[in-house]
């Protein structure tokens, strides 16, 4: 390998997290593009439709937090092995969820559908938390935002090639079974690739030069360096969770989550049932609304670094600036409710997601700013879990907003949500550690 490609080589790393991860949101992104098929051949009405998507997050949210503390405790490449191999095997089986409902409980494919992505929902789980358990052993402390936010990229980026992506092979192999079959596949073979890349830490890898495991280790403002000093004063895993700071970015990525799964779960069944959409034109029509949020979550990273580079201030590059975010996402969230013809929807959708991506990478880089490097993995895995009960309660509370109130409602309870957000992340204080523990 070229000496000047060994002094970049955590870049690899960061570009295969994005890879992997963008495959990962395709895989659970694909069943709403399937939904016309698989509501047709089970009968499943609109409310029964929404328990469907809603079921992944009740495992995912579970993974999430069992995913963040094993990466403590048995290393981010075993778990990714883990969880990267079992989320390909339940993707595939989701091609054959409802028939094994009919078939084992009780002649229910809901139950069956249930079961597959419960479980599918839990394998997946770990993914982000052990993006950022990777990303804060493998970036240099100035670059974090910026290399968190690439890992990161993967939401909005395999929420817009997931339409293509779906649409294309559910027209081109007309079956919505062979379509997760043939992700299921690919996803074991990029993780493969991603195994005889990675190690747990660069100093054990021999693709790192001396130069860049230097930079990786130092290379600390006096900032970041008070910053790490004070996270790293020996605290209990209890005292963690009751930070202040702790708890309201959690409130605040809850937020993230919530748009992004109503958006991702219900966006291609509102357009056709609202404007009618075919199919053939959701696959470029769904892509729309995430183009806006693929360049905001990098130019978020790039926005918080530069911003604590220029101020010394982690409230400022963290708070203050998720916050006016989240002001502009709640403003537009409102004004697509109130939108008459599907280009405004469309158009204020994209507006919408790409002010909520902007500060993705702040909720992360807070928990890095804030605990100590042998918690980062749990407390990751913690906002999490708690943040993926977006998961479960965005497309199942929208299948009921929808019938009781229409569609518009979905819009202004996303926008309740992130106003609570926008509150919470003004009262976050990064970095400060407000009692020292023993470590518990």
């Amino acid at each position: 390998m070229p000496e000047s490609s060994r002094h970049h080589f955590r870049y690899t790393i960061f570009v295969m997290l994005l890879i992997i991860t963008m495959l990962n949101y395709i895989d659970r992104g694909a069943m709403s593009y399937a939904a016309e098929a698989i509501t047709r051949e089970y009968v499943l009405d609109r409310v029964a439709w929404g328990k469907v998507l809603g079921f992944f997050g009740y495992g995912y949210m579970f993974g999430a937090l069992l995913g963040g503390a094993l990466a403590d405790a048995w290393g981010t490449r075993r778990v990714w092995t883990i969880a990267g191999f079992a989320w390909s095997f339940f993707e595939g089986a989701s091609a054959f969820a409802g028939d094994l409902g009919l078939v084992a409980f009780g002649g229910s494919a809901l139950a069956g559908f249930a079961v597959v992505r419960v479980v599918f929902g839990f394998c997946e789980g770990p993914a982000y938390s052990l993006i950022n358990k990777t990303t804060s052993a493998w970036a240099a402390p100035l670059e974090r935002g910026t290399s968190v936010s690439v890992g990161l990229l993967s939401t909005p980026l395999g929420a817009l090639v997931t339409a293509p992506v779906s649409v294309g092979l559910l027209l081109l192999t007309n079956s919505w079974r062979v379509t997760f079959l043939v992700l299921a596949v690919l996803s074991a073979a990029v993780l493969l690739i991603f195994l005889r890349l990675f190690t747990n830490s660069p100093a054990q890898n021999p693709r790192v030069s001396v130069a860049e495991l230097t930079l990786i280790r130092g290379g600390e403002s006096q900032l970041t360096a008070a910053a790490r000093e004070q996270a790293e004063v020996p605290v209990s895993y209890l005292s963690l969770l009751l930070r202040p700071t702790l708890i309201f970015n959690t409130v605040a990525y809850f937020s993230l989550v919530y748009v992004t799964f109503m958006l991702v779960t219900w966006t291609p069944k509102y357009l056709q049932d609202q404007f009618h959409f075919s199919l053939s034109s959701l696959w470029y029509v769904g892509m729309i609304p995430w183009a806006g949020a693929c360049m905001t979550i990098l130019l978020g990273g790039r926005i918080s670094d530069w911003l604590l580079r220029r101020t010394g201030s982690l409230v400022i590059a963290r708070g203050v600036f998720a916050a006016t975010s989240l002001l502009m996402t709640t403003i537009c969230l409102v004004l697509v409710s109130q939108a008459q013809s599907a280009a405004a929807v469309i158009g204020l959708m994209t507006l919408a997601n790409a002010f909520n991506s902007l500060p993705n990478v702040v909720y992360w880089t807070v928990v890095m700013d804030s605990v100590p490097a042998a918690r980062v993995g749990a407390m990751s895995g913690t906002m999490h879990f708690v943040a993926s009960l977006a998961a479960i309660i965005a497309p199942t509370l929208t299948g009921y907003l929808s019938v009781a109130y229409g569609y518009s409602s979905m819009f202004l309870a996303a926008a309740a949500v992130t106003a609570v957000a926008m509150v919470a992340m003004l009262l976050v204080r990064p970095g400060r550690v407000s009692r020292p523990a023993t470590i518990g």
